[in-house]
């Protein structure tokens, strides 16, 4: 039979056509138009797909386009996008908040009732498959000259043992002088505590903090001297007890603000499920799963817009409560994974707020005994803000990576180093591997069966400024130490940008918020809504069509036993891995790891089994929800099983 080309390949075919014959006219347009055809032409080749890969980008209907601020895939194979406000202060001052899930499998969508504002939360997987996402946004940030009422921190203390206030939002305080101002949001004085002492009792006043802004505008607000306030409207004893305390009140630039808020996502029920709330608000968090199945939970901005000083609490999923933590201090999102033995390992990375003298340094911190030691060797260490890092696979080898990242702040820096270390090593430190092709912010890194990590998008200034997004992705190959290209995405992606694996073994991108929409800076930049989905060459090819395949098999199994699968082509698997679900937000995905898993097969073509045995050590595997793949000699994995490890 002649071959006979679709109508796709025929349209191509003539448009390159025409686009050939326009650029021999030389006319600038043309030209343009020309290249742009004959790269469509290109990449759309089954050759060039097969080496490189392929994108395409999801068609999301309009009612479900959201500013995706984090990406959370869950065992049931949807993807959980929050947006919460999704850093619009018009959404937020109407209390519009939004959470999309997508089914990448029927690429459908569903909007999903959002409590509070979720905004630049924390997320960690817990082991029984639901999503704890803890902190979020009380307050969005006021700068510069839009700064018109002095403001700030105020201590509110109640000495009275048998009462305490519940203030709402908007409570007046006024000093001697007569200066008013008036409460930010709604706070809640406890009582104080009181205890037998000498014969008598002994009264502890309670403390509570909260942000304040001047009722007058301009200077006629500003404080330089520190004062006690009195509540407007209290009379009596409880005008005596209950007050503020505060230093000066400026017109500086105000922060943003953090909620205590904490909630489990059900990914059955599809909504989010209210737990006790944290002891601390927190903006820009970092929650990392213990091998208890327990969650530290980490820095980020409280409720008066300054980075938590060291105060740390751990989440119990079994009570649903919080309980204090190790005190470190770490700047905003540091990426703090669990290592072989319970330690954390902080890379370094981390995306934003915080002084660039303090808390930077990456080290492996020892939660029993409280202490951290630094590692060195580190190349460009003021460039780790919104630097990306990964644990290399396979997760047994405990290897790190860091790759790009910028200076700290609204900094023109931004570097392509890539830095590895082995904590394995007698004295490890880092040491720098290839380097990206440029300097590279908002980088996203994906961890992939095959044991390569896909890398992909970020741009070279802060938030994409100058248009400086990168249309490129690669591969880093952990035993080659080596890059090698991929197909470029058509989608910029900067701040607010997230990338994670699906479990058909395509790699979903999202989000991105550039500061201008263009060059000069003369126009604000829009929030990217569309979806992109990368298609690795494992998936080209013909490759799809053999790629191995797992039947039947168990959902749940204990570390250090077997599991057991059904298959129909044992001799086409040669190894497998245990895969990690994501929770990735502003370049910080510390949930992703892949874990070598030992196997045997059994029966022929057909008709067989594969068994694969499990880690026995739970922090290698924390428990939880994982995605088991199988893989073939050249790494095209299978679809994946869902896996529960340990837990309940």
């Amino acid at each position: 039979m002649r071959y006979r080309p679709s109508s796709r390949t025929r349209k191509t075919a003539a448009g390159t056509g025409i686009a050939l014959l326009l650029a021999a006219l030389n006319a600038p347009a043309a030209l343009s138009f020309a290249q742009e055809r004959i790269h469509e032409y290109r990449v759309s080749r089954p050759g060039y797909q097969a080496e490189y890969g392929a994108w395409d980008v999801v068609d999301v209907p309009e009612e479900f386009r959201t500013n995706a601020i984090h990406a959370a895939l869950l065992r049931t194979g949807k993807v959980l996008l929050i947006a919460g406000s999704g850093n619009k202060q018009e959404e937020f001052d109407a209390g519009s908040f939004r959470s999309v899930l997508w089914d990448p499998d029927k690429n459908t969508f569903s909007e999903v009732p959002t409590p509070e504002d979720l905004f630049c939360a924390g997320h960690a997987a817990l082991p029984d498959g639901r999503l704890l996402v803890a902190g979020g946004t009380a307050r969005y940030e006021v700068l510069g000259d839009a700064v018109t009422r002095a403001g700030g921190a105020m201590l509110l203390k109640n000495e009275d043992p048998d009462r305490g206030h519940d203030l709402p939002k908007g409570t007046r305080l006024r000093s001697p002088s007569g200066r008013e101002y008036v409460t930010e949001a709604p706070v809640t004085v406890p009582p104080a505590t009181k205890r037998a002492a000498g014969g008598g009792a002994e009264v502890t006043a309670s403390e509570a903090r909260v942000f304040v802004v001047a009722a007058d505008e301009g200077e006629k607000g500003v404080t330089k001297d520190a004062a006690q306030y009195g509540v407007v409207g209290l009379t009596g004893a409880d005008a005596d007890n209950l007050y503020g305390l505060a230093g000066p009140l400026t017109l500086d630039d105000q922060d943003f603000q953090g909620i205590d808020a904490a909630y489990e996502f059900d990914p059955e029920a599809e909504r989010y499920v209210p737990v006790n709330r944290m002891a601390e608000a927190r903006w820009y968090p970092t929650l990392t799963t213990l091998p208890d199945g327990r969650v530290l939970t980490v820095s980020g901005l409280d409720e008066i817009g300054e980075v938590v000083p060291g105060v740390n609490e751990i989440y119990d999923p079994a009570t649903k409560t919080w309980s204090p933590g190790p005190e470190r201090y770490f700047p905003t999102y540091p990426a703090l994974f669990l290592t072989r033995g319970g330690e954390i390992f902080y890379t370094g990375s981390n995306a934003g707020y915080g002084p660039a003298d303090k808390g930077r340094e990456p080290g492996l911190w020892d939660l029993d005994t409280n202490t951290f030691t630094e590692v060195g060797g580190l190349s460009d260490p003021d460039q780790l803000e919104t630097s990306a890092s990964l644990l290399l696979p396979p997760a047994q080898d405990q290897r790190f990576m860091v790759l790009g990242g910028g200076g700290v702040g609204e900094s023109e820096k931004s570097t392509g180093r890539t830095a590895l270390i082995d904590l394995d090593e007698e004295s490890p430190a880092y040491r720098d591997g290839p380097p990206l092709p440029q300097g590279t912010r908002y980088l996203s890194s994906v961890i992939l069966p095959d044991d390569t990590v896909f890398t992909s998008g970020g741009s070279e200034g802060y938030r994409g400024r100058g248009e400086s997004d990168i249309l490129k992705a690669q591969f880093y190959d952990p035993k080659a130490n080596a890059f090698r290209p991929a197909a470029a995405p058509t989608v910029g992606r900067n701040y607010h940008s997230e990338a994670l694996l699906l479990p058909d073994g395509r790699v979903a991108t999202f989000g991105s918020d550039p500061l201008f929409g263009d060059r000069n800076g003369t126009r604000t930049g829009e929030f990217e809504k569309r979806i992109e989905v990368y298609t690795p060459p494992y998936l080209k090819g013909g490759r799809e069509e053999t790629r191995p395949t797992l039947g039947a098999g168990p959902e749940r199994a204990a570390l250090g036993t077997a599991v057991t699968f059904a298959t129909d082509h044992p001799e086409r698997i040669a190894g497998a891995r245990l895969m990690r679900p994501s929770a990735v937000t502003h370049t910080t995905d510390v949930e992703q790891r892949s874990i070598r898993l030992d196997v045997r097969l059994d029966g022929e073509r057909g008709a067989g089994e594969a068994t694969f045995t499990l880690p026995d050590d739970p922090s290698l595997a924390p428990p939880g929800w994982y995605m088991l793949f199988a893989t073939d000699a050249e790494g095209t994995p299978s679809e994946a099983k869902w896996l529960q490890i340990g837990g309940a």
